[in-house]
């Protein structure tokens, strides 16, 4: 059973995959990928840090996909459709597959915050971004991004 005795020595990822000028939305985000150490396949976890003022995300949500959010460490305010709600350690929220409630994570303190992503891992996924001009299809585990006219971004 693999066991990771300290998910801060795993190395960490910036940015994100969205296509310019989206990609900067996650700027200050340091994402620890846990699930290929882990040796799972069917579910994804992050171990994510958002320095103050980053964002998790776009506002976005899942066709195919659940996903929950567990903190960690620090206070972080998740923003969706029903407002604005403060995560504090301890605390977890989930959004289901197919609810149409877009969301996302905002670091409005003067602290960094920790917490862990867990998440479904389907082969093809639909994401849809609530407040930009963009959504995500992922096919066979790869994503390819589109403007809601359906042209691509290249």
């Amino acid at each position: 059973m693999p066991i990771i005795h300290d998910p801060l020595k795993i190395p960490g990822r910036t940015g994100s995959i969205y296509p310019a000028p989206f990609d900067k939305a996650c700027k200050g985000r340091l994402k620890r990928a846990l699930t290929q150490a882990l040796g799972l396949s069917q579910f994804g976890i992050n171990m994510t840090t958002l320095e103050p003022g980053a964002k998790s995300s776009l506002r976005h949500c899942h066709a195919n996909e659940d996903e929950a959010i567990y903190v960690l460490t620090g206070e972080v305010t998740m923003i969706d459709d029903n407002g604005e709600h403060k995560l504090g350690p301890g605390m977890i929220a989930g959004y289901p597959a197919g609810e149409q409630n877009a969301h996302h994570l905002v670091n409005k303190s003067s602290a960094p915050v920790t917490y862990m992503e867990i998440g479904t891992r389907c082969k093809d996924e639909d994401a849809t971004y609530a407040d930009v001009d963009l959504v995500g299809r992922k096919r066979e585990g790869e994503f390819t991004f589109y403007r809601n006219d359906g042209s691509r971004y290249e």
